[in-house]
């Protein structure tokens, strides 16, 4: 029987997971607080990003941010933006494997940590409880290769 080598091995790791940045902007307040009328419309924008940590070719840093504008009639009544990171020590995938990771697997883990931060963050900012609802990681990541390759096909064509 063949020995397994640490090559062979499979691992990913949860290192730590931390706020990496955090704002928060109520511009109309305390005017917007006069209104008994709630009912603002909300923008979400969300993107992770990931690098290596330097000297440690398994540590990578994973970020989620996610960006939250809540406006009524055109006028900004609140801004919050999280940046949820974690160090994630990644090791023995291929490419491929490896991209779903930090673009699915890595941001669903930090996900429900944003969420909290922005929920709790937005409530002592005044304003009633925002709960964001829960993300399919895995479909966005999906379209996202899709849309990558359709954009490479269309490149190739042109050429």
């Amino acid at each position: 029987m063949a020995e397994e080598t640490s090559s062979d091995t499979k691992q990913i790791g949860i290192s730590k997971i931390y706020v990496k940045d955090f704002s928060f902007e109520s511009p109309k307040a305390p005017d917007v607080f006069r209104s008994n009328e709630w009912s603002p419309q909300t923008d979400l924008n969300l993107r992770s990003s990931h690098k290596p940590v330097e000297g440690d070719e398994t540590m990578h840093e994973v970020v989620l941010t996610i960006t939250v504008e809540a406006k009524q009639e055109d006028q900004t009544m609140f801004l919050a933006e999280v940046q949820q990171a974690g160090l994630f020590q990644i090791d023995g995938y291929d490419d491929e494997e490896f991209r779903a990771i930090v673009g699915s697997f890595c941001p669903n883990i930090l996900f429900p940590y944003a969420r909290e931060a922005i929920a709790s963050t937005v409530q002592r900012g005044g304003f009633p409880e925002f709960v964001l609802q829960p993300i399919n990681f895995d479909a966005l990541y999906m379209q996202s290769r899709q849309a990558a390759a359709q954009q490479q096909a269309e490149t190739a064509e042109k050429h």
